[in-house]
Order: structure tokens, then C-alpha cells, then sequence
């Protein structure tokens, strides 16, 4: 408001100041309030429903302090597996995105046909077939190595048509302006095309990333010792499945809302550098 005051000279500038700081401090109270209520709306619905467990007498919250070290101690394999098979999934998906988008039939049809068969098939199915069934043809792989492969194949595929997205999303007159220069197509993907695409789906990367904090869970099922197979091996031996599983949930629910925030702070960062260009 105040750069709109600025640029008609006609208005007694004085007399509005009061008025423009007023609104100012309006809104920040305003903001206070809503951020006050967000707070004390959740401490009110987690701590009640936090009661109403401990209420019931069938948590015994020594039984997690003896235990809480061992399942913590799963966080940084599930991180790994998640940083890594995000990783490799981004590889997937920009393989696969220039395969979408390529003229050459052969190319866009294999393509088309890994993220029809993947997205098509359940993870679980696609983890015990990388972990259980390549072995009948000789490839055995280790457990670590099957599930991150195996959900960054999978995520790869979801992931391609992002990918596909943002480098459709280029101008095309750029791509002209760089073929009117003599790029050859690789120069044009390597130096136009893809860190343009890159910071469009850097978004929907985090997005993919805080999915697969939860999806790594899976690869408990092929006996990688994170936290969910913590979780639920203690709970099943020790008959306190309850106990170990709302532990385990609330591990991840932090873990997202870490990831999250930063996700928001690189986001809002990138949104700034865009304005300032």
C-alpha cells in the first residue's frame, strides 16, 4: 500500500502513514491469532487423544522407554533408504522423461510401457519380485540393494510424468533461440532444457521424497532392520503390538513434518529468487 501511496504524489503522505502502519499492525496481529489458535487447536487434539491413551491402562510407558533406543536406532537406515531410492528414482524418472517425449517410436513405446507396468502393479508385489523372484534366474541381490532398487523404480516411473511436465513446460520459443544459436539437441537439454525442468519439479520432488519416508516401511518386509521392522518385530514377540506401532507411527509423522518444513523453507526460496529475476 504504501508503494501505491508513493506514486500519487496528490495525497497528503503524512496524513496516511497512521493508516498504512494501523493496517500493518492489524495484519500481524491477525496472523499472531491464527498462529496461536493452529497451536493450542493441536496441542488440545494430540494431547487429549495422548490422554485418552494413556488413560485406558493398557500403555506402560516403560515398556517403550526400554525399547525406544532400539527403535530409534532404525531412523537412519530408513533415511538412507529413502535419500538413496529418491535418488536413483530421479534418474529413472528423467530417463524415462526423455523417453516420453522422444520421436522415435521404439523409445517412446519402452518408455510408455515401464510406467504403465509399474504404476499399474502394487510396491509390495514389486519389492518381493526384486527380492524373492529375480533369484530363480541367478540375480540375487542383497536386501538393501532390492528395496532401494525396487522403490526407485517404482517411484521413477510416477516421477517421469513430472519430469515430462516440467521440460514441456520450456518455452519453446527458447529452444528455437538456442537451435537459431547451433546448439546440437544434447547442448539444448544439457544448457537450456533440464535446469529449467530441474527447478519446476523441485517441488514435487519433496513431495515424492516426504511419500517415500512413509513408503520405505515396505522393505521391512524383506528383513532390512529400520523402524517399522523394529517396530513390529518387538511388538509382535513382546504381545505390546499397540505400543510399538503408535511409536513407530509418531516416528514418522515427525519425520514428514521435518521434511516438510524444509521442503516449505526451499520453496519459498526458490519463489523469492524467481521474484528477484
Amino acid at each position: 500500500m504504501a508503494k501505491a501511496v508513493a506514486r500519487h504524489p496528490g495525497i497528503d503522505q503524512l496524513a496516511i502513514a497512521p493508516i498504512v502502519d494501523e493496517i500493518a499492525r492489524s495484519r500481524r496481529r491477525a496472523g499472531l491469532r491464527f498462529a496461536l489458535l493452529f497451536i493450542v487447536t493441536w496441542v488440545v487434539l494430540v494431547g487429549g487423544l495422548a490422554l485418552l491413551i494413556a488413560s485406558s491402562g493398557r500403555v506402560h510407558p516403560d515398556f517403550l522407554a526400554e525399547y525406544a533406543p532400539f527403535f530409534l536406532g532404525g531412523i537412519p537406515l530408513t533415511i538412507f533408504v529413502s535419500v538413496a531410492s529418491i535418488f536413483f528414482a530421479t534418474v529413472f524418472a528423467l530417463i524415462g522423461a526423455l523417453g516420453r517425449i522422444s520421436t522415435i517410436a521404439p523409445i517412446y513405446a519402452t518408455a510408455t510401457l515401464y510406467v504403465s507396468l509399474v504404476r499399474g502393479t502394487p510396491l509390495i508385489v514389486q519389492i518381493f519380485f526384486v527380492y524373492a523372484a529375480l533369484p530363480q534366474f541367478g540375480v540375487v541381490l542383497p536386501a538393501l540393494v532390492a528395496g532401494v532398487f525396487a522403490l526407485s523404480f517404482n517411484y521413477g516411473a510416477y516421477m517421469t510424468e513430472i519430469f515430462r511436465a516440467g521440460i514441456q513446460a520450456i518455452p519453446r520459443g527458447q529452444l528455437e533461440a538456442a537451435s537459431a544459436l547451433g546448439m546440437t539437441d544434447w547442448q539444448r537439454m544439457r544448457r537450456i532444457i533440464l535446469p529449467q525442468a530441474i527447478r519446476i519439479v523441485i517441488p514435487a520432488i519433496g513431495n515424492e521424497f516426504i511419500a517415500m519416508i512413509k513408503d520405505s516401511a515396505l522393505v521391512s518386509f524383506v528383513a532390512l532392520q529400520e523402524l517399522f521392522w523394529r517396530a513390529r518385530t518387538v511388538g509382535s514377540a513382546q504381545f505390546r503390538s499397540f505400543e510399538t506401532l503408535i511409536f513407530a507411527a509418531v516416528v514418522y509423522w515427525f519425520l514428514t513434518i521435518i521434511f516438510s518444513l524444509f521442503q516449505e523453507r526451499l520453496e519459498r526460496r526458490m519463489a523469492e529468487s524467481d521474484r528477484r529475476l
